[in-house]
């Protein structure tokens, strides 16, 4: 069995499994959570050679004490067969909406079951993350005062992409989640060598952007927005990440203040995040730093241009609003805190309240 660290604390928690290596099935103990939890999101990062696949599952028990069917969460492949989520699951207990398993009953306790098809499958990276974000107003959070800090982040447009590659949802406005996976591996000095760029054409502004669309992309969900996925491709190139909640932006400031950028997960009106000039239902920004007064250093992939213009400075307590909200809050619909984090795995991450 794998060995499990965790820490519970009311609303987010985030665990993180070891699994053995070889091929079969490897089925977690049944894991408390120690909070109602309403969704659960898995995140791994995994070794599949060609001809061979890992497949993802998840079951809840209730508070009642009833345990729901194996929900698949995803099938991966580094070689994208297959590389997809599994519609229509719903049932009584709940549903899978890509990547998340959202309940229909609060539940108490999950496990979590990995089948390895195919020599040399094998799982390096899995976590779980359980929460329950009710509707409610976001109290901004202070700065850390400990002075201005930004971490130089490789700056890459996604508009400069608009149309390439329709097969992998045609870039432009839905490569949000490519151009920013592949700006923290730039960041970390990995990612794809010439030898694997030679498919995508040579007058293309970052390759690297392209490549990630085809490696993060869902054949079912036809888009390239599954966080897991997002995960296991920058897995791919040797570092570890995971799927988690922060409660706020000072915890934020925790991790990219120890080196780490993350990518954060926003929905908002055009006024309500001032100086971005655009409104969207869901996009990805990765916080680089801090100004000296707090407010939030991002590479903004919906920026026109490359280079400079995608480096921003967001107002605090605006993107704290438009982050932190939960889906349903008054003003609009927001992702819960919801983050990318990727790093080596031999960085060590700074201390956390339970939550990575």
């Amino acid at each position: 069995m794998g060995l499990v660290l965790t820490v519970d604390l009311a609303e987010v928690a985030f665990t993180r499994f070891t699994v053995p290596a070889g091929d079969g099935v490897w089925t977690s103990d049944e894991h408390p959570i120690g909070f109602a939890a309403t969704q659960l999101v898995a995140s791994w990062t995994a070794h599949t050679p060609p001809g061979s696949w890992i497949e993802v599952e998840l079951r809840a028990t209730t508070g009642s004490g009833q345990r729901t069917k194996w929900y698949v969460m995803g099938r991966w492949s580094a070689h994208g067969r297959p590389r997809s989520s599994v519609p229509g699951q719903g049932d009584q207990d709940g549903d899978v909406a890509v990547d998340t398993f959202v309940a229909r009953r609060p539940m108490a306790a999950f496990q979590v079951r990995v089948t390895a098809h195919g020599a040399g499958a094998r799982v390096d990276c899995l976590g779980v993350l359980a929460s329950a974000v009710p509707p409610r107003p976001v109290t901004p959070s202070a700065s850390a005062s400990a002075g201005p800090f930004q971490l130089v982040v490789p700056a890459y447009s996604q508009h400069e992409h608009a149309g390439h590659h329709p097969e992998y949802d045609g870039g432009g406005a839905h490569w949000c989640g490519p151009a920013a996976v592949a700006m923290v591996l730039a960041y970390w000095e990995r990612g794809p060598g010439p030898d694997e760029l030679g498919w995508v054409g040579e007058d293309d502004p970052c390759p690297a952007v392209d490549h990630a669309a085809r490696g993060c992309y869902d054949t079912s969900y036809q888009g390239t927005g599954n966080w897991p996925f997002n995960v296991a491709y920058a897995g791919t190139y040797g570092l570890a990440g995971f799927v988690t909640r922060l409660r706020s932006a000072a915890e934020l400031e925790r991790l990219v203040r120890a080196g780490i950028p993350v990518i954060t997960s926003l929905s908002f009106r055009s006024h309500e995040l001032p100086g971005s000039g655009y409104s969207t239902s869901g996009h990805l920004m990765v916080v680089t730093g801090f100004t000296a007064g707090g407010d939030i250093l991002v590479n903004d992939p919906a920026a026109p241009g490359s280079g400079a213009r995608v480096r921003r400075v967001c107002p605090r307590a605006a993107f704290e609003n438009v982050w932190l909200r939960s889906a349903g809050s008054a003003g609009g619909n927001g992702s819960g805190g919801i983050v990318c984090v990727l790093h080596p795995p031999e960085l060590s991450l700074p201390p956390s309240d339970g939550n990575w």
